[in-house]
Protein backbone atom coordinates (compact mmCIF):
# COMPACT_ATOMS: atom_id res chain seq x y z
CA UNK A 1 0.00 0.00 0.00
CA UNK A 2 1.23 3.86 -0.61
CA UNK A 3 0.39 6.34 2.02
CA UNK A 4 1.19 9.93 1.04
CA UNK A 5 0.36 13.33 2.46
CA UNK A 6 0.90 16.58 0.04
CA UNK A 7 2.25 18.15 3.10
CA UNK A 8 5.72 16.65 3.32
CA UNK A 9 7.69 14.21 0.88
CA UNK A 10 8.71 10.66 2.47
CA UNK A 11 11.96 11.11 4.33
CA UNK A 12 11.62 14.84 4.80
CA UNK A 13 11.05 17.19 7.70
CA UNK A 14 7.22 17.70 8.82
CA UNK A 15 6.47 21.21 8.73
CA UNK A 16 5.74 22.65 11.65
CA UNK A 17 2.38 23.33 12.00
CA UNK A 18 1.86 19.47 12.80
CA UNK A 19 4.09 19.09 15.14
CA UNK A 20 3.90 20.51 18.82
CA UNK A 21 5.75 23.64 17.79
CA UNK A 22 2.96 24.86 15.78
CA UNK A 23 -0.44 24.35 15.78
CA UNK A 24 -0.53 20.42 16.84
CA UNK A 25 -2.55 19.76 13.10
CA UNK A 26 -3.01 16.08 12.13
CA UNK A 27 -1.42 16.37 8.28
CA UNK A 28 -3.52 15.12 5.99
CA UNK A 29 -3.25 11.63 4.41
CA UNK A 30 -3.87 9.58 1.55
CA UNK A 31 -3.57 5.57 0.86
CA UNK A 32 -4.30 3.31 -1.95
CA UNK A 33 -3.77 -0.24 -2.52
CA UNK A 34 -5.42 -1.72 -0.33
CA UNK A 35 -5.77 -5.63 -0.45
CA UNK A 36 -9.69 -6.25 -1.65
CA UNK A 37 -10.29 -8.30 1.06
CA UNK A 38 -9.90 -5.33 3.60
CA UNK A 39 -12.48 -5.02 6.06
CA UNK A 40 -11.07 -1.94 7.72
CA UNK A 41 -8.06 0.51 8.29
CA UNK A 42 -6.29 1.65 11.24
CA UNK A 43 -3.39 4.31 10.79
CA UNK A 44 -0.73 4.54 13.85
CA UNK A 45 2.01 7.59 13.92
CA UNK A 46 4.71 6.26 16.35
CA UNK A 47 7.88 7.62 17.21
CA UNK A 48 10.50 5.02 17.23
CA UNK A 49 13.78 7.32 18.16
CA UNK A 50 12.01 8.17 21.90
CA UNK A 51 14.40 8.15 24.54
CA UNK A 52 12.57 5.62 26.68
CA UNK A 53 11.18 3.49 23.17
CA UNK A 54 8.05 3.87 20.68
CA UNK A 55 6.25 6.83 21.91
CA UNK A 56 2.93 6.99 20.07
CA UNK A 57 1.65 10.19 18.98
CA UNK A 58 -1.55 8.48 17.72
CA UNK A 59 -4.06 5.93 16.57
CA UNK A 60 -6.86 6.27 14.60
CA UNK A 61 -9.14 2.80 14.10
CA UNK A 62 -12.04 0.63 12.78
CA UNK A 63 -11.91 3.41 9.59
CA UNK A 64 -14.59 1.58 6.68
CA UNK A 65 -12.61 -0.29 3.60
CA UNK A 66 -14.16 2.52 1.27
CA UNK A 67 -11.97 5.20 3.07
CA UNK A 68 -8.74 6.77 0.89
CA UNK A 69 -7.46 9.31 3.69
CA UNK A 70 -8.09 11.45 6.42
CA UNK A 71 -8.30 15.10 6.23
CA UNK A 72 -5.64 17.98 7.83
CA UNK A 73 -6.80 18.94 11.11
CA UNK A 74 -9.21 15.83 12.09
CA UNK A 75 -10.23 16.72 15.36
CA UNK A 76 -9.69 14.66 18.89
CA UNK A 77 -13.34 14.31 19.50
CA UNK A 78 -14.65 13.36 16.39
CA UNK A 79 -17.37 10.32 17.14
CA UNK A 80 -16.08 7.99 14.41
CA UNK A 81 -13.56 6.68 13.38
CA UNK A 82 -12.75 6.04 17.20
CA UNK A 83 -9.41 7.46 18.23
CA UNK A 84 -7.22 5.82 20.68
CA UNK A 85 -4.99 8.09 23.77
CA UNK A 86 -1.63 8.63 22.97
CA UNK A 87 1.27 8.41 25.16
CA UNK A 88 0.90 12.39 25.80
CA UNK A 89 -2.65 11.14 27.34
CA UNK A 90 -5.13 12.72 25.33
CA UNK A 91 -7.63 11.27 22.48
CA UNK A 92 -6.02 11.70 18.83
CA UNK A 93 -3.35 12.83 17.55
CA UNK A 94 -0.47 15.03 19.34
CA UNK A 95 2.20 15.98 17.03
CA UNK A 96 6.08 15.23 17.03
CA UNK A 97 7.83 17.09 20.29
CA UNK A 98 11.05 15.38 20.56
CA UNK A 99 13.05 16.32 23.38
CA UNK A 100 14.57 19.81 22.18
CA UNK A 101 18.93 18.87 21.26
CA UNK A 102 17.89 15.23 20.81
CA UNK A 103 18.43 15.15 17.04
CA UNK A 104 16.17 14.37 14.18
CA UNK A 105 13.33 12.28 15.10
CA UNK A 106 11.16 9.68 13.00
CA UNK A 107 7.50 9.55 13.06
CA UNK A 108 6.03 6.79 11.03
CA UNK A 109 2.60 7.04 9.99
CA UNK A 110 2.02 3.46 9.11
CA UNK A 111 -1.93 2.70 7.78
CA UNK A 112 -2.69 -1.40 8.54
CA UNK A 113 -5.51 -2.81 6.26
CA UNK A 114 -7.09 -5.37 8.49
CA UNK A 115 -9.26 -8.44 7.90
CA UNK A 116 -11.86 -7.36 11.02
CA UNK A 117 -14.24 -4.86 10.70
CA UNK A 118 -13.86 -3.76 14.43
CA UNK A 119 -10.48 -4.25 16.31
CA UNK A 120 -11.29 -6.05 19.48
CA UNK A 121 -10.58 -3.15 21.65
CA UNK A 122 -12.21 -0.79 24.31
CA UNK A 123 -13.09 2.60 23.96
CA UNK A 124 -10.31 4.71 25.46
CA UNK A 125 -7.88 2.11 24.39
CA UNK A 126 -4.40 3.03 24.66
CA UNK A 127 -2.81 3.89 21.25
CA UNK A 128 0.00 0.91 21.46
CA UNK A 129 -2.97 -1.34 22.15
CA UNK A 130 -4.39 -0.34 18.99
CA UNK A 131 -1.10 -0.49 17.46
CA UNK A 132 -0.54 -4.11 18.51
CA UNK A 133 -4.32 -5.42 18.06
CA UNK A 134 -3.38 -3.83 14.39
CA UNK A 135 -0.14 -5.87 13.90
CA UNK A 136 -2.21 -8.92 14.79
CA UNK A 137 -4.84 -8.49 12.34
CA UNK A 138 -3.20 -7.31 9.09
CA UNK A 139 -3.35 -7.94 5.63
CA UNK A 140 -0.86 -5.60 4.98
CA UNK A 141 1.09 -2.13 5.66
CA UNK A 142 2.19 0.78 3.95
CA UNK A 143 4.12 3.47 5.78
CA UNK A 144 4.66 7.51 5.77
CA UNK A 145 7.93 8.55 7.24
CA UNK A 146 8.20 12.26 8.39
CA UNK A 147 11.09 13.91 10.47
CA UNK A 148 11.27 16.47 13.21
CA UNK A 149 13.92 18.14 15.45
CA UNK A 150 13.70 20.76 18.16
Amino acid sequence: MRVASYAFQPGSVIPKQFTCDGQNLSPPLAWSGAPPETRSFALICADPDAPGGTFYHWAIYDMPPSTTGLAEGWPPFKPAPPQAVNDFGRPGYSGPCPPPGHGPHRYLFTLYALRVNKLPVPAGARARDVAAASIARSLGTGELIGTYSR
